[in-house]
Order: C-alpha cells, then structure tokens, then sequence
C-alpha cells in the first residue's frame, strides 16, 4: 500500500504509490467519521441504559442522568482549551492520544464501583472526545483539500449522527439483554477498532490550526457566528431534553423494554440520518436560514404532541419518527451559516459548533432533571418546545445581523 506525504504547501496528502488520489484521502476520513461514531455511542447510549445504571448504582433516574450533562459538559469546556494545547502537535499524533483516553475513560466506567467513580470516568472519556472531533474535523479538511472541506467535515459529524442511529440503539439491546456494564465493553471494542484504524489507515498531514485560545476564540467577536452559535445551543437543548431521558419519558409505551425503548432510539437515529442529509441538499438549494427555521419550528410542533404520544407504542414511533428529522435538519444548514460566514475558519468554527452541542446536550440532562421533578417526565417535552421557540428567534436575529453585515459591505464598497 502506497504511502501519503504531505504537500508542503497545503498540507494534503499526496500518494506516492498503488492508490489513486481520490481513494486514499476518503479512506482516512471513514475511519475518522467510525471514530466519531465510537465517541458519539458512549454519548447517546447512556440514554438508553439510565435505568440500569441507576438501579445497578442505587441512584434514582434524575441522577443518573447527570453522566449525560456531565460528559457533555467536559466536552464542552475542554475542547477548546485541549485543541489549544496541542495545537503545535502532529493530527495522527492527537488522533491517537485522543481515542486512547477516550478508551481509557471507557473502561474505567465499565469497571467502576459506584457512581461518583462513573462520573469521574466519564469526565476522562470526555476529555478524549472532546479532543477528537475537533482534530478529526481539521484532519479530514486537510485530507481532503479546501475545494472538498465542507464535505469532508460534514463525514465526520455523519459519525456523531450514526451513533444515534446504530450505536446507541445496539447498546441499549446489549444493556437490556446483558446490563449496562457489557454495553461500555461493547463501546470499549468500537474505540479499539477506531484505534487501529487511525494508526493504519490515517496518513499524517500538515493541518494548520491557530495556536492560541485567543485566536480560537475570536470568532466569538464577531455577533453573525455568536448568533448562529447561539441557536445551536438552544435548539440543541430543546430537543435532547427529551432524548436524554427517553427511556423515562416513553417509559409508558414500552414498559420498560429495553429493546422497545431501542426500537425508538434507532428510529430516531435513521430518521435523524436522513433529516440530517436532506437538510444540508435542502440548504444548497433554498438556503440554510430557512431549512433550519423549518426544522426548528417542526421540532416544536413535535414536542408539542409528544405527551399525546407516550401511552402507546405505535403514536410514540409516530412522533419519534417527525422528532428526528427535525432535531437533526438543524445540523447540516447550521454548519453551513457557519461557513458561510469566514470559510477560512471553517474547521475553527465546526470545533466551537461542537462545542456547543456539547454544551446543549449537557443543559438539557439539567433542565430535563428539573422538568422531570416539577411537570413529571411525560411533560417535560413541552419546556423542549418552548426552548425551541427561542431558538427560531436567536436564528433570526442571525439572519438579520449577516444582511446587515452585507448592507455595511456593500455600502463602503460602493
């Protein structure tokens, strides 16, 4: 098998021999979107198995619910500062300290004792993923070069999304057949396989990244991206409210079945693949700003008829199916704005997306627990469309601030 160097001048790998240059790059960026798949299942499967864990702990659903907000949080303000701190190393280097860690935090939850040390081993899982994606995502552009960057990046976060749809699915059968420990030791084998992955099939490249936290935080000057990040946030906790404590909210519907409650997991996760494409195909053609208030305003709407839903099987999938289109059409267009707003940041401005999906996951394990406490966990989807709401208003003002950035344009280039 042929070998990749780097061009010293855009840092895209060159082959030298036995492949053809537009197989080889596309290789290295599906083992980087599996690794994101790796990562992503440890996320979203503890949704899935928040009963067993508790009941295995001794904690009650609320609680436990707080090892979703507590890894998503660490991803969250960790991400940034990591991909500062080793901004000067090597991609393949960072790729594989990351998934080690990450595989460590993973086996260190499998074979902890209590809670507090599941917590603490997550916080270490975290870390790991929340160095990641953010290299991934800078290592499948260069890959892949500036004029397939977008498609590139968007390979990597396609992994974050099969979590939902395979991932999470598979390791809540595996808990609910097993328990929840067999399902880590499930993840601890996907981190293994993306592991090997990255040290065989995932050239080194020459990526550039700013080596400052100031500089990676600058785009948060500008109030067009504060604005788009904004709406991520908020509609990102809007829908993973529900998500993260589904087992409890469709608790009546599936009686506790594990495998029904999977069911409902996978198709929320395909639907939400298939939102997720067509949204970014959507984009293209009639903009980003409209495909995401579409999606937000239907993500409302299906939380809105959620609690109608609970008591039966067949209404719950119903609206699972309507509730993963429209939480992950959001995606795709928001990323887009993004972009579309300084394309020479692109990797820059994915990493600090992530970073706030991170943060509006870990927000929704919060406001979900108290939603849980105060309106009980079939109503906590209506907080979830009032949240979502908002998040139409923040992608508004987005909107109006980047036209009148462009009017300002226009008008000193006149």
């Amino acid at each position: 098998m042929g070998k990749s160097v780097p061009d010293p001048k855009s840092g895209t790998p060159r082959r030298k021999t036995g492949e053809t240059e537009s197989a080889a790059p596309w290789r290295g960026v599906l083992v980087l979107a599996f690794g994101a798949f790796a990562i992503g299942t440890d996320e979203f499967v503890l949704a899935g198995v928040l009963p067993e864990l508790g009941d295995s702990l001794s904690v009650g659903i609320t609680t436990a619910g707080q090892v979703v907000t507590v890894f998503a949080l660490t991803c969250a303000v960790m991400a940034p500062a990591l991909a500062t701190l080793t901004a000067a190393w090597p991609r393949h280097k960072v790729l594989k300290l990351s998934v080690l860690i990450y595989l460590l935090g993973v086996v260190g939850t499998g074979l902890a004792p209590s809670f507090p040390v599941v917590l603490a081993a997550q916080v270490v899982a975290a870390v790991g993923a929340g160095l990641y994606i953010p290299a991934a995502s800078v290592t499948a552009s260069a890959l892949m070069g500036p004029e397939r960057r977008g498609r590139a990046i968007a390979a990597v976060t396609t992994g974050l999304t099969a979590a939902t749809a395979l991932g999470a699915p598979i390791g809540t059968v595996v808990g609910s057949v097993l328990d929840w420990r067999a399902t880590m030791w499930f993840i601890a084998l996907l981190a293994v396989l993306s592991l090997f992955g990255v040290f065989t099939l995932v050239p080194a490249v020459v990526a550039g990244a700013p080596g400052g936290l100031r500089r990676r935080l600058a785009p948060l000057g500008d109030r067009r991206v504060v604005a788009v990040l904004a709406a991520t946030l908020v509609a990102f906790t809007a829908a993973y409210i529900v998500y993260t404590y589904m087992a409890e909210v469709f608790h009546p519907a599936t009686g506790g079945d594990g495998r029904k409650l999977a069911i409902l997991m996978f198709a929320f996760g395909l639907t939400g693949m298939v939102g997720n494409f067509y949204a970014g195909t959507l984009a293209d053609r009639f903009g980003a700003r409209v495909v995401v208030g579409g999606a937000v305003t239907l993500l409302a709407a299906s939380l809105l008829v959620l609690p109608l839903a609970t008591g039966s099987f067949a209404a719950a999938a119903v609206v699972i199916v309507v509730y993963g289109i429209a939480a992950w059409g959001i995606t795709a267009p928001q990323q887009s704005r993004l972009i579309s707003l300084d394309p020479e940041s692109a990797p820059l401005l994915i990493s600090l997306n992530a970073a706030f999906l991170y943060l509006a996951i870990a927000l929704s394990g919060v406001i979900g627990a108290v939603g849980i406490s105060t309106i009980g966990a079939r109503n906590i989807s209506l907080v979830g469309a009032a949240v979502a709401v908002l998040a139409l208003g923040l992608s508004e003002l987005g909107h109006r601030l980047a036209q009148n950035a462009r009017a300002r344009t226009a008008k000193a280039t006149a």
